[in-house]
């Protein structure tokens, strides 16, 4: 009896040990099955200019949704003060690409370079001010909020409206210590036709900004330096 229930034991520790090398084996083809990533490569012309890459874009993105080793986020506010109407835009996020999570770019750093057609966005605190080509961080906490939004091992997506938030955002991080080609300026959800857009403006003109995963900053809660 006794060395029957060893066998047992035996037998279950053998298909303990065999069924986490399988699932270990099925895991890491999983991984290694994600579609390589291009390097970041400018577009041509205007969207070149914005930042927008060529090959990681509002036309492909769909192909590089729900990666583990990446972040998504789209980084309009949910009313910017600027009058995007006047190119063709929309001051309200309207809706994103499903996976991507909101964090407001102008709360990141001053808003500069808009078009003037547009105005001004919003002039009020900030992380970082950007003067005289440097980032200077406003609080204790700015560094801190920016490894945590975008962690520095992991592929970053960013989007916005018309591609230019998202553009400024990456020079930014680039400027502050991040790798260039891991972070992918995939231009504007004005722009997206795919199959996993996420609609927030509703029919009757209100907007369902319960759906969006929004990263608010609160700076009451925050240390000056």
């Amino acid at each position: 009896m006794k060395k029957r229930k060893e066998t047992l034991v035996f037998v279950l520790v053998v298909l303990l040990l065999v069924g986490g090398l399988m699932l270990g084996t099925f895991l890491t083809k999983k991984i290694n099955s994600l579609p390589e990533l291009p390097k970041p490569e400018l577009s041509e012309g205007q969207r070149g200019q914005l930042g927008i890459d060529k090959n990681v874009n509002e036309s492909t993105i769909d192909k590089y949704l729900g990666r583990k080793d990446s972040v998504y986020y789209d980084i309009r506010m949910l009313e910017d003060p600027a009058n995007y109407e006047a190119i063709d835009g929309d001051r309200y996020l309207s809706g994103l690409v499903e996976g991507f999570e909101v964090v407001p770019y102008p709360y990141l750093v001053n808003v500069e370079g808009l078009p003037e057609a547009v105005g001004q966005s919003y002039t009020g605190a900030t992380l970082y001010t950007h003067a005289d080509g440097k980032y200077t961080a406003n609080y204790k906490e700015s560094k801190q909020i920016l490894n945590d939004l975008f962690p520095k091992d992991k592929n970053i997506f960013l989007m916005c409206g018309g591609g230019g938030y998202s553009g400024m955002l990456k020079n930014m991080l680039v400027d502050l210590g991040w790798d260039t080609n891991k972070i992918y300026v995939v231009g504007g959800y004005w722009y997206y036709d795919g199959e996993h857009n996420v609609q927030i403006k509703q029919e009757d003109g209100s907007y369902s900004f319960w759906k969006i995963s929004y990263h608010n900053i609160d700076f009451s809660k925050l240390t000056k330096k």
